[in-house]
């Protein structure tokens, strides 16, 4: 059992991560990040990405996210794999 619903590794100071299309929905909590991040979809499967106070967007592969820190945001379900790559900045 993993305490994330997503399997990730580093590789060139990137950190990537993969969520599987059949994620039990109770485990994509809306959170906060401590660090401002760039997250670029890798694949995007149908997921959305939400914003607090803002709509779900569609995540379409090669879109960045520019995700501030402190801001809470969550990631809703798609069909396929969710696999992005991450950039923390400091």
């Amino acid at each position: 059992m993993t305490d994330f619903p997503f399997s990730q590794h580093i590789q060139d100071d990137r950190l990537y991560r993969t969520f599987p299309p059949d994620v039990d929905i109770d485990e994509l909590k809306w959170h906060k990040d401590l660090k401002d991040r760039n997250v670029k979809i890798i694949n995007s499967g149908g997921w959305e990405f939400q914003l607090e106070d803002e709509l779900p967007i569609l995540l379409e592969s090669g879109m960045v996210l520019n995700i501030p820190k402190n801001t809470w945001h969550r990631v809703i379900a798609g069909h396929e794999e969710l696999i992005v790559e991450i950039e923390e900045l400091d």
